[in-house]
Protein backbone atom coordinates (compact mmCIF):
# COMPACT_ATOMS: atom_id res chain seq x y z
CA UNK A 1 0.00 0.00 0.00
CA UNK A 2 1.22 3.38 -1.00
CA UNK A 3 1.38 6.04 1.29
CA UNK A 4 0.42 9.72 0.80
CA UNK A 5 2.38 12.84 0.68
CA UNK A 6 1.08 13.70 3.98
CA UNK A 7 1.79 10.26 5.78
CA UNK A 8 5.13 9.87 3.94
CA UNK A 9 5.87 13.82 5.52
CA UNK A 10 4.92 12.47 9.03
CA UNK A 11 7.02 9.52 8.70
CA UNK A 12 9.80 11.55 8.38
CA UNK A 13 8.86 14.40 10.58
CA UNK A 14 9.01 11.88 13.63
CA UNK A 15 12.37 10.65 12.35
CA UNK A 16 14.28 13.68 11.96
CA UNK A 17 12.57 14.77 15.64
CA UNK A 18 14.16 11.71 17.53
CA UNK A 19 17.06 13.39 17.26
CA UNK A 20 16.53 17.50 17.06
CA UNK A 21 16.02 18.74 20.12
CA UNK A 22 16.08 22.52 21.09
CA UNK A 23 17.19 23.98 24.64
CA UNK A 24 17.23 27.70 25.59
CA UNK A 25 20.85 28.11 24.24
CA UNK A 26 20.47 26.65 21.45
CA UNK A 27 16.78 26.18 19.67
CA UNK A 28 14.80 24.57 17.44
CA UNK A 29 13.97 26.19 14.18
CA UNK A 30 11.00 24.80 12.96
CA UNK A 31 9.59 24.74 9.57
CA UNK A 32 6.08 24.67 8.28
CA UNK A 33 5.36 25.55 4.37
CA UNK A 34 1.75 25.74 3.40
CA UNK A 35 0.75 26.22 -0.11
CA UNK A 36 0.69 29.86 -0.07
CA UNK A 37 2.77 31.09 2.91
CA UNK A 38 5.78 30.27 5.02
CA UNK A 39 6.27 30.15 8.50
CA UNK A 40 9.45 30.00 11.04
CA UNK A 41 9.38 29.21 14.70
CA UNK A 42 12.12 29.10 17.05
CA UNK A 43 11.03 26.72 20.53
CA UNK A 44 12.65 25.33 23.59
CA UNK A 45 11.78 22.14 23.78
CA UNK A 46 12.94 21.39 27.70
CA UNK A 47 10.36 24.19 28.39
CA UNK A 48 7.71 23.73 25.93
CA UNK A 49 7.28 27.08 24.55
CA UNK A 50 7.93 29.24 21.19
CA UNK A 51 10.89 31.86 22.08
CA UNK A 52 10.02 33.66 18.48
CA UNK A 53 8.67 33.01 15.30
CA UNK A 54 8.29 34.76 11.64
CA UNK A 55 6.43 34.01 8.48
CA UNK A 56 5.31 35.82 4.89
CA UNK A 57 2.40 37.46 6.98
CA UNK A 58 4.48 39.46 8.92
CA UNK A 59 3.96 43.26 7.97
CA UNK A 60 7.45 43.79 6.94
CA UNK A 61 7.68 40.57 4.50
CA UNK A 62 3.79 40.80 3.17
CA UNK A 63 3.79 43.84 1.50
CA UNK A 64 7.15 42.86 -0.90
CA UNK A 65 5.92 41.88 -4.25
CA UNK A 66 7.71 38.24 -5.64
CA UNK A 67 7.18 34.54 -5.88
CA UNK A 68 7.06 32.31 -2.80
CA UNK A 69 11.16 31.58 -2.83
CA UNK A 70 11.95 34.89 -2.93
CA UNK A 71 9.44 35.56 -0.02
CA UNK A 72 10.85 32.73 2.15
CA UNK A 73 14.27 34.40 1.82
CA UNK A 74 12.98 37.42 3.00
CA UNK A 75 11.25 35.43 6.52
CA UNK A 76 15.10 33.81 6.36
CA UNK A 77 16.40 37.35 7.23
CA UNK A 78 13.81 38.41 9.30
CA UNK A 79 13.94 35.16 11.41
CA UNK A 80 17.73 36.41 11.88
CA UNK A 81 17.46 39.56 12.86
CA UNK A 82 15.10 38.79 15.31
CA UNK A 83 16.94 36.02 16.70
CA UNK A 84 20.09 38.40 16.78
CA UNK A 85 18.09 41.57 18.74
CA UNK A 86 17.31 38.37 21.39
CA UNK A 87 20.37 37.13 21.51
CA UNK A 88 19.80 33.91 19.88
CA UNK A 89 22.99 33.49 17.78
CA UNK A 90 22.87 29.45 16.94
CA UNK A 91 19.60 27.00 16.07
CA UNK A 92 19.19 23.50 15.81
CA UNK A 93 17.03 23.30 12.08
CA UNK A 94 13.66 21.50 11.74
CA UNK A 95 12.83 20.70 8.17
CA UNK A 96 9.94 19.20 9.56
CA UNK A 97 9.65 16.51 6.99
CA UNK A 98 9.76 18.73 3.96
CA UNK A 99 12.81 18.03 1.43
CA UNK A 100 15.32 20.19 1.88
CA UNK A 101 15.24 22.11 -1.77
CA UNK A 102 13.12 25.52 -3.12
CA UNK A 103 11.70 27.32 -0.39
CA UNK A 104 13.03 25.65 2.47
CA UNK A 105 16.64 25.93 1.02
CA UNK A 106 16.28 29.65 0.37
CA UNK A 107 14.82 30.35 4.20
CA UNK A 108 17.69 28.27 5.47
CA UNK A 109 20.53 30.21 3.43
CA UNK A 110 18.90 33.56 4.06
CA UNK A 111 19.06 32.74 7.84
CA UNK A 112 22.51 31.50 7.35
CA UNK A 113 23.45 35.13 5.33
CA UNK A 114 21.78 36.78 8.47
CA UNK A 115 23.91 35.87 10.60
CA UNK A 116 22.51 32.30 12.58
CA UNK A 117 24.71 29.63 12.91
CA UNK A 118 23.14 26.05 12.34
Amino acid sequence: MALTKIERRERIKKRIRKVVSGTADKPRMSVFRSNNQIYVQLIDDVAGITLLSASSRCKEVAGHQGNKTEQAKLVGKLVAERSLAKGIAQVVFDRNGYLYHGRVKSLADAAREGGLKF
